[in-house]
């Protein structure tokens, strides 16, 4: 048997999310189009016959640390990248930006023995005949950063990057050869989790990130990024019925306004949509109750930091 863990790391909205869930065949990394949706290191577990394959789907790295929040994010992403066996660099094909290279400068500087593969993404993207014909071009050039940057780096060599691969995530393309590319570097491994766990995140957080993903996929532009969501209740009634409280926290009076909608409309449509997501992977009804708090400067406090689980 062959386990290891693999991080998957890369700038806001490149992926990530996308490719942890369809590898491990649940959404347990939530989605949106809002830059840094994901928050927490998500672990996802895929178990075949002769491999296990511990996924890491780590927040979008930043350039601007603007609050602590931020500043932990980055800090967690630094330190899972030194304790992992394979590393995925998800880029979006075409572009590489200045938040591409500063992930890029981060990963030069790890260990060689920590193996890193470059996924390529949304190459389904690539509509007309010049896009599709720029990708060998924009691969070329990649390698040719990661050559002059290890040049610089005496500590380091190329070693640590064994290879890159144009990928779609959202469309399962070259997916499966991504994975056959991870298998050689699994160190050789008893489990390290049971065979039908598919996450270490348990059911009170992964409702927490189910409302905010609504909160973001159905508000959009019109809410800041500075909202939170902290289940205050979760109550196990039986093994198919479980009562959830939850509160939404925002910085502003007037975001408030914001969640809740004409007639409480918005809030409702949150919660019916989150809901729904949750009975399905909880497999059980659910009863869920939402409210908005205003909680000012809640992404710089460390306490309240560390009671959301931002550790």
């Amino acid at each position: 048997m062959k386990s290891g863990y693999i991080a998957i790391v890369g700038r806001p909205n490149v992926g990530k999310s996308t490719l942890l869930n369809h590898f491990i065949g649940e959404k347990i990394s939530i989605i949106s189009k809002k830059a840094q949706t994901t928050r927490h290191n998500i672990t996802g577990i895929l178990t075949t016959e002769s491999e296990q394959f511990v996924f890491v789907d780590t927040p979008g790295f930043q350039i601007q640390c603007k609050n602590a929040l931020n500043k932990g994010m980055n800090k967690n992403i630094k330190q899972i990248l030194n304790n992992v066996d394979v590393i995925i660099f998800m880029l979006e094909a075409n572009i590489f930006n200045e938040k591409d290279n500063a992930v890029l400068n981060l990963l030069c500087t790890l260990n060689p023995e920590i193996k890193i593969i470059i996924a390529i993404n949304k190459t389904d993207k690539l509509k007309t005949k010049q896009q599709k014909e720029n990708l060998l071009p924009f691969i070329q050039s990649l390698q040719n950063k990661i050559n002059e940057k290890n040049e610089k780096n005496e500590k380091n060599s190329n070693t640590n990057f064994v290879s890159i691969i144009p990928i779609s995530a959202e469309k399962h393309k070259q997916t499966e050869e991504l994975l056959n590319e991870i298998k050689p570097y699994l160190p050789n491994n008893e489990l390290l989790f049971a065979a039908d766990e598919i996450t270490t995140r348990n059911e009170r957080f992964l409702s927490a990130e189910y409302i905010r993903e609504k909160l973001f996929r159905l508000l959009g532009d019109e809410l800041p990024y500075n909202s939170a969501v902290e289940i205050e209740k979760f109550e196990t009634v039986s093994e198919n019925f479980r009562k959830i409280y939850a509160a939404i926290l925002v910085e502003k009076p007037n975001h408030k306004g914001i969640v809740i909608g004409k007639n409480g409309e918005s809030l409702k449509r949150i919660a019916t949509s989150a809901r729904k997501d949750m009975e399905k992977l909880f497999g059980g009804k659910i009863y869920l109750e939402l409210w908005v708090k205003v909680k000012s400067g809640w992404a710089d406090d460390q306490n309240l930091l560390k009671s959301l689980g931002y550790d």
